[in-house]
């Protein structure tokens, strides 16, 4: 027994794609419903079910709250305009090559041009396709409908014609259609719209059917280009078999003598092929291969193997959930960029980065001969030209500009020009407290302190423009402040340190001293015992200087104000002659120091000879700490900075005593 697999079995780019679409936002926990089958593989429809994707064949039945997904096949115009009409949320996966023949169509009939579809006329795509033409086209299935047509429509022959295919239609029956256009319609023009993937999977089924015993052809019995690839087949091999799953081989008798050949249909998935050829292998003892010596497993895993670097342009056609699809200038191939080649910024969305009909610049990473297709990257495009920006901006220092896209581990991402930069914890200028997401999303500046040219890795620091930037606009401060500052302004400050002599207070970016002695009225022993770090207080400024050992300017500070001065408030309030209750605080030899207002705390002098109206030979006779007496003030000095206040507790008695002498001699009766 041979068994062969033709090179170019199944692998349609364009259903993988809408199924792959279908999969990624039911795993996020969207409702799905499609518009008809993804796919024309029952295997895989029940396979979205299970994860809550269901089919409905009109927008109109569409539940609420769900998303509709177009297939591949694509739809009408008329079905977009319901959907945006009616606010329905969908997703267009909706083939590229397909897209492709609705502009021609659309363009086409826009400037009167006839359109001749080459297909079946109830096929989703060929529905889809007249959508689009603004005149009504003609749908033939082979040559000799083109020509029923054309001699029904003789007018036809003189007018603008243009030509398209589905993209399952069969090869060499487009031909005969090519030839007898160009032979009766002297204005045609046909485009070639088959899949490059379906006419290489054609013809290597043609090939192969034409020297095997018996074709097996894998896909879904309802999936037109899987019926055309057993129409091809059937045609060359007599024993021809259409299956969808391996358990249907069972029904197929083979012999040790049998050459037999496989092929697949598009919408046929990877796993079903493999597993009936894992099923041929254990039947027949043999590894199968594919008609170049390669097994289906390395033919499917080299199919994107073909790297080649070329930059190109590209115009984007459309955005979808997996990837944006772009016309490569001056290629036949449909180009497409995944979402993780779009951006190097993670959280950007696709619509963001690129619109519809945006031209720009793309790395081709791979290619696929087989589908036709070009894989390419923006992000490398624009990260390369990034880096050039990053490398010269290290060498000059110069400031840059990015948005933390990622907290990592030891620091934070920035994307800046399109390039990666990494910036340690340590160098982002955030504290513990408020941690690395709080400048998440946000645009940072900085410099690049590190660059690695061979693995293209760079490192920059945030706390470098920071810290640059608060010595600058202390500079400015200190500066502005030393060109307006004089003797007698006033302001608010924050008290920095604290020193045994004085308080250190920040006056907008400069630091004055407060000296202990001109914190408070009262005497004290330490500036904490009126200030502490942190405090705001007012103060005002009573010294401007040049310190010349330090080789700076300085500034000394007052806090206590004038009018706050107890000596002032008390000549205010007492004179000479005035009774004022006091508290005797100390005693000395020459007499003893009392406490005459608590608020202010001013302190007169009793002499000796003016506590009592006797002689007083020893004062703790007659005063005790603490005892409260009346006295006169007798004297208020204020000459020259000395300040002295004289207190008799003599002259009051000697008053009262006065006072009860004419008070007893008003009481005694008149001699007459």
């Amino acid at each position: 027994m041979e068994i062969r697999v033709a090179d170019k079995a199944g692998f349609c780019f364009g259903v993988n794609r809408a199924v792959n679409i279908v999969r990624k936002l039911a795993e996020e926990g969207k409702s799905v419903s499609t518009l008809g089958p993804i796919i024309h593989n029952k295997q895989v429809v029940d396979e979205l079910a299970n994860m809550g994707v269901n089919v409905v064949d009109s927008p109109e039945k569409l539940e609420n709250n769900r998303t509709l997904v177009i297939r591949s096949h694509g739809v009408g115009a008329d079905v977009y305009g319901f959907l945006k009409k009616n606010n329905i949320n969908y997703v267009d996966a909706t083939c590229p090559f397909v897209h492709r023949i609705h502009k021609i169509v659309e363009e086409q009939t826009r400037f009167g041009a006839n359109v001749i579809i080459a297909g079946d006329a109830n096929h989703p795509e060929v529905i889809g396709i007249k959508g689009f033409c603004s005149k009504t086209p003609f749908v033939v299935k082979n040559a000799v409908e083109l020509q029923q047509i054309i001699s029904q429509n003789p007018d036809l022959t003189d007018k603008n014609v243009c030509l398209v295919a589905q993209t399952t239609f069969d090869v060499e029956e487009w031909k005969k259609i090519i030839k007898i256009s160009e032979k009766l319609c002297t204005n045609s023009i046909f485009f070639g719209t088959i899949c490059n993937a379906t006419s290489q999977r054609q013809v290597g089924a043609f090939e192969l059917a034409k020297s095997s015993d018996i074709m097996i052809v894998i896909g879904g019995r309802h999936s037109s280009n899987t019926n055309k690839l057993y129409d091809i087949c059937a045609k060359e091999c007599g024993r021809t078999y259409l299956i969808e799953t391996a358990d249907e081989l069972n029904n197929i008798s083979f012999s040790e003598d049998d050459c037999i050949g496989i092929t697949a249909g598009a919408s046929t998935p990877v796993e079903i092929i493999k597993e009936v050829l894992d099923i041929m292998s254990e039947k027949s003892g043999i590894v199968v291969e594919n008609e170049s010596g390669e097994s289906f497993e390395q033919l499917f895993e080299e199919s994107w193997a073909n790297e080649t670097n070329d930059k190109v342009f590209g115009v984007v056609e459309s955005i979808e959930p997996v990837a944006v699809y772009v016309t490569i200038d001056g290629r036949k191939q449909t180009g497409f960029i995944p979402i993780n080649e779009l951006s190097v910024d993670p959280n950007a969305k696709p619509e963001d980065v690129v619109k519809i009909g945006d031209k720009v610049e793309l790395l081709i990473m791979k290619t696929n001969d087989q589908d036709g297709m070009i894989m390419c990257s923006k992000k490398r495009i624009d990260s390369n030209k990034g880096w050039d920006v990053l490398v010269q901006a290290e060498e000059s220092k110069e400031i840059l500009k990015g948005v933390v896209t990622e907290v990592v581990k030891g620091g934070v991402i920035v994307v800046c020009n399109a390039t990666r930069v990494f910036i340690p914890g340590s160098l982002t200028f955030v504290s513990r407290k408020d941690g690395l997401e709080s400048i998440l999303h946000k645009e940072v500046e900085f410099r690049i302190i590190e660059l690695d040219k061979k693995k293209k890795r760079a490192v920059g620091s945030i706390k470098s423009v920071q810290s640059e930037r608060l010595r600058a606009e202390r500079a400015a401060k200190r500066e502005e402040f030393w060109n307006n500052i004089e003797v007698g302004q006033t302001f608010t400050g924050k008290v920095k340190s604290i020193k045994d002599y004085g308080a250190f207070v920040d006056i907008g970016g400069v630091d004055g001293l407060v000296y202990k002695s001109e914190l408070s009225w009262s005497k004290i022993k330490h500036p904490s015992e009126v200030v502490k770090v942190g405090d705001e207080i007012e103060v005002f400024v009573k010294k401007i200087g040049f310190d010349k050992e330090k080789n700076k300017k300085f500034v000394s500070l007052g806090h206590k104000r004038p009018e706050d001065d107890p000596w002032v408030k008390f000549v205010a309030t007492h004179k000479v002659g005035d009774v004022v209750d006091a508290t005797i605080e100390s005693f000395t030899d020459f007499g003893a120091f009392a406490v005459i207002d608590p608020d202010i705390k001013k302190r007169g002098l009793i002499h000796i000879s003016q506590i009592a109206n006797h002689r007083v030979e020893n004062i703790e006779d007659e005063l005790k700490i603490g005892q409260k007496v009346q006295a006169k003030i007798t004297e208020i000095v204020d000459d020259e900075g000395k300040k002295r206040i004289s207190l008799s507790i003599r002259a009051v008695l000697n008053d009262k005593k006065n006072q009860d002498q004419v008070v007893a001699s008003a009481s005694t009766p008149e001699e007459e």
